[in-house]
């Protein structure tokens, strides 16, 4: 059964960083993540989860939203392995990889031989701190204009080709049904691929219950393929922040 975790960006986003971890272990989730580990510290996080008995189960490897320009490999390596540092005083293997935008007057394939050159060295990096990337296509309508890995087979095709089982996709719902639809027959398509989940409704990015998604039937699906790690709620709550919870996890089978 996949586990339910909050991104704490997102929910109780008015209190500080370690009274939101305390409010999503009252709310009844096993797990939070962040953005930016560079914005926190890491220590107190590592303490507050202990405290709450909450996991980590995911947060942004740095440099974010550089794959596409012109960042050195060398510095997305020295990324990885950093995060990997952090993930270690964590308890978390589980690191968020965004691409960036579409550079202007280059080919689409241009940008893609650079995003795959850097992923490669990611990826072996990743393997040798024994932590899992997860490449996340976003939406390019609403919330990251301009941004330039937006379906999940631009990202399965990448994962593919770089062929490490360390890196993986992070399949954002809310960002597909705005990009491509077809959610139940994309996460079985690429299940195999599949390393980390965010929901939230369409329209607005929130609650769970009453948008244009069926998320009771889209759990059932996430647990028939047969994937077990986390479904991050990414969301910005309609009411109090508890009540998303509440909905999101009386959804679950």
């Amino acid at each position: 059964m996949a586990r339910l975790s909050v991104c704490v960006e997102m929910l109780w986003s008015h209190l500080p960083f370690e009274e939101r971890i305390q409010r999503a272990a009252k709310a009844g989730v096993q797990a939070i993540e962040f953005w930016d580990y560079s914005k926190e510290e890491s220590g107190a996080i590592a303490a507050a989860t202990r405290a709450a008995g909450v996991q980590v189960a995911a947060f942004v490897c740095e440099p974010g939203f550089a794959l596409t320009g012109p960042t050195p490999v060398a510095e997305h390596v020295t990324g990885v392995r950093r995060a990997a540092a952090v993930g270690r005083e964590l308890g978390c293997a589980t690191l968020i990889v965004t691409a960036g935008n579409v550079v202007a007057g280059e080919t689409s394939e241009a940008t893609r031989r650079r995003v795959l050159r850097k992923l490669t060295a990611m990826a072996v990096a990743a393997a040798e701190e024994n932590v899992t990337l997860v490449l996340e296509p976003l939406n390019p309508f609403i919330d990251h204009p301009g941004y330039w890995l937006t379906e999940m087979a631009q990202a399965a095709d990448l994962v593919e080709e770089v062929g490490i089982e360390h890196l993986m996709i992070l399949y954002d719902i809310y960002h597909q049904q705005l990009t491509e639809g077809k959610i139940i027959v994309n996460l079985r398509r690429y299940a195999p691929l599949i390393g980390h989940i965010h929901v939230a409704a369409t329209p607005g990015r929130t609650n769970l219950v009453g948008g244009d998604l069926d998320y009771r039937a889209i759990f059932g699906a996430i647990d028939q393929v047969g994937y077990t790690g986390y479904v991050g709620l990414e969301l910005r709550p309609s009411g109090t922040p508890e009540e998303a919870v509440a909905e999101a996890l009386s959804l679950l089978p």
